[in-house]
């Protein structure tokens, strides 16, 4: 040891933090580790000479401050050396062949894993960021002491804003609060995440940081004397018991007591009024005879027991939490737990490589962490974009958990407002996109049913169902989220190609050729001129409206692909119109200015990313539309148009009591239901309504119409086409 030390001689800031480092390092590690990580400092020390912080010091004292913090949490010599030289690669000449080659691989991947992001050709700030979070949760599927490095290098900078302007300090807080320390309180790691938090709240708002501060430190002074009598009392009863127990007052941190007397609108004094106190015993059956012994020396409020010894947190978190009335009628808030729980509660995930040794209980919690990472490397991989993903995170990372069982007496996790389509995604994503219904506790229940604590849950599946996008509206999870949106994504794709490949069948046919005996070569160079790679993006994007099918068929019918051509609207015009069913899903919508519906003349109009809006013909927009642009087909209604459509009725009626009911009761009787009802105008005498109203089609419509018209309250009916 004290030859490590000698190598550095001046007494400079980083010095004495490699002094500092070293002397960490040296509880735990092999004298051999420790020289690695002086030699990793003094190669990053000369590759960063000339370069400072804008608070004016060398730049290599930050990677050591960083490194300083993995070591407190007894992180492996592989994971300091990473650290101390976690900026090279960006910020100086060195490369990651270099350093594998100075150190070892692990140490190169590490380094060039948590690398800070060069900046990315995005739209806004936003987007920057989030696509540098979302790279970072793939680098952490890898390893996850990338996150271990990234949580100590945002902590070190936090603790060092004061040099940087105001509104930077604030940005960089509010990210911090926003992913990493949400990512600390994930991964367990709370003795970080507390820092961070307050550290966060000091740069957002300094002075009321400072206030709350001093009023603590006021507060504290008061308060010693009653912790002491509680303290000394609960001691004499576990000693009475014979229980060897440690017992401390628990400090409540500064960011926690500011949320709750922003959340509560409650004083500091309300805040500040609950005495906090931690007991660690040996093993699991000592806290739950401690439990018994403190419910028998203080009264506990009913309702305020928490068991997460048997029902754990997401991230790992083990203890008995419980709320009592103390010996002056304040509450006392006790945590009960053993001293692994307690080691795991504080170092979280980092835990894992200081307790390799230990049983499979480390493993289990390496495991949760793996498998949470794993979700969000799915839901990540089917986020359209960086800041979709970004929106599913922050979703995952404020969980307040309910616990329910499956039929087997599984117990699935999930966040408080989750509903039963959460609890199908969560136990297969499978599950989540075919589910109709459910029955909790054996009572069927809708799907958007918000669940509680306890509840049996039982998901019905039908083959048939899919996803709706009204889902979206009440989901909770991300894994859900992502699923219903990954699915409709890929379902319009698919609905896209069908259609195109109509499209241009229909096109193809009216010029006596079929697209599945059009020559492969044509295809192949009509592929290259659009810059496809394949005839399904082709079919999509005719599909969806982006190309004109007319123009592609006639481009394989030509001998020469090549051959540029003109679109004629009166030739096209003259082919085989295309036939509606009503049921063609997202690619296919009705118009909802003139609502068509089967029976009427119509004509469709390509919406470019969005396929074909179907107009009625005697439609003002239509005829508009037909004035500016050819991009319209010929459409016709098929014989076998099925489903219910809306169509808008505009009704002259009395203006006297039970109007508006005997019109609903006459539309009900004709097998039709209202939809929507606006009233335009109001007078002493006459009403004038807009009603919506659902039909099978034109002979449906004119019954109910004609039957409207009999009533002696409707003064005039008419259909509105505009």
């Amino acid at each position: 040891m004290p030859e490590v030390v000698e190598k550095v001689k001046t007494e400079r800031p980083q010095d004495t933090l490699v002094k500092n480092l070293c002397s960490t390092l040296s509880g735990y590690l092999d004298p051999t580790q420790v020289k690695e990580c002086v030699r990793a400092y003094e190669f990053g020390a000369k590759a960063h000479t000339g370069q400072y912080r804008k608070s004016g010091e060398d730049y290599i004292c930050h990677p050591v401050a960083v490194a300083i913090s993995l070591a407190e949490m007894r992180m492996d010599a592989n994971c300091i050396m990473a650290a101390i030289l976690h900026d090279v690669i960006e910020d100086t000449g060195v490369s990651k062949k270099e350093l594998a080659a100075t150190f070892n691989p692990d140490v190169a991947e590490l380094v060039d894993a948590v690398t800070k992001l060069t900046k990315i050709d995005s739209k806004s700030h936003a987007e920057a960021q989030a696509e540098n979070v979302r790279k970072m949760f793939l680098a952490m599927g890898k390893d996850l002491r990338v996150i271990m490095v990234k949580l100590a290098d945002r902590l070190h900078n936090m603790a060092t804003l004061d040099a940087m302007p105001a509104e930077a300090k604030r940005r960089i807080a509010r990210e911090t609060l926003d992913i990493y320390a949400p990512i600390a309180n994930r991964l367990g790691m709370n003795t970080i995440r507390h820092k961070l938090e307050t550290l966060s709240l000091q740069a957002m708002y300094p002075r009321r940081y400072a206030i709350l501060e001093t009023a603590l430190k006021k507060a504290r002074g008061n308060r010693r004397k009653i912790i002491d009598v509680i303290e000394d009392s609960i001691k004499n009863r576990l000693q009475q018991a014979q229980l060897v127990c440690d017992v401390s007052g628990r400090e409540k941190n500064l960011y926690s007591i500011y949320q709750k007397m922003l959340t509560k609108k409650v004083s500091l004094n309300d805040v500040f009024d609950i005495y906090a106190f931690r007991i660690f015993c040996n093993n699991v059956d000592d806290c739950y005879r401690v439990l018994g012994i403190i419910h028998n020396l203080y009264k506990p409020i009913p309702g305020k027991f928490k068991d997460y010894i048997a029902l754990p947190k997401a991230n790992g978190y083990q203890s008995l939490h419980t709320i009592l009335i103390g010996p002056y009628g304040f509450p006392i808030e006790i945590q009960i737990r053993t001293h692994e729980m307690h080691r795991m509660a504080e170092s979280g995930i980092a835990a894992h490589w200081l307790y390799k040794a230990d049983d499979d209980k480390n493993n289990k919690f390496q495991d949760r962490a793996n498998e949470w990472l794993r979700d969000l490397l799915e839901i990540q991989q089917s986020a359209g974009d960086s800041l979709e993903f970004i929106d599913n995170l922050k979703i995952d990372l404020f969980p307040q958990e309910v616990f329910v069982f499956t039929p087997k007496g599984d117990i699935v996790k999930l966040p408080r407002g989750a509903t039963i389509i959460d609890f199908a995604y969560a136990v297969h994503t499978d599950i989540g996109n075919a589910c109709v219904s459910a029955r909790i506790d054996r009572k069927l229940v809708p799907l958007q049913t918000r669940l509680e604590n306890g509840v049996t849950v039982e998901v019905i599946t039908a083959i048939w169902a899919r996803p709706n996008p009204l889902w979206l509206n009440y989901v909770a999870t991300a894994k859900a989220r992502s699923g219903i949106r990954n699915y409709l994504k890929n379902f319009k794709q698919q609905e896209a190609i069908n259609l195109g490949r109509r499209l241009l069948d229909k096109e193809l046919h009216g010029m006596h050729l079929q697209l599945d005996k059009v020559d492969p070569a044509k295809i192949k160079t009509l592929l290259k001129l659009t810059g496809k790679k394949k005839l399904d993006d082709l079919l999509e994007d005719i599909g969806l409206g982006n190309r004109m099918p007319f123009l592609i068929a006639r481009q394989l019918s030509q001998d020469d692909v090549h051959a540029t051509l003109r679109f004629d609207n009166k030739e096209q015009t003259q082919r085989f119109p295309l036939m509606i069913k009503g049921t063609e899903g997202m690619v296919v919508t009705l118009a909802k200015c003139c609502r068509p519906i089967p029976g009427d003349s119509i004509i469709g109009f390509f919406n470019p990313g969005k396929g074909i809006v179907i107009h009625h013909h005697e439609c003002r927009n239509s005829s508009e539309v037909r004035k500016k642009q050819t991009s319209w087909l010929d459409v016709e209604w098929s014989q076998e148009a099925t489903g219910e459509f809306p169509a808008e009725l505009r009704l002259e009626v009395l203006n006297q009591r039970g109007s508006l009911a005997t019109v609903a009761t006459t539309i009900a009787e004709m097998n039709s239901n209202i939809e929507n009802v606006t009233v335009v105008e109001q007078d002493s005498r006459v009403s004038v309504d807009l009603i919506t109203i659902s039909v099978k089609d034109r002979v449906h419509l004119a019954k109910i119409m004609r039957k409207l018209k009999d009533l002696s309250i409707v003064i005039k009916i008419t259909r509105v086409k505009a």
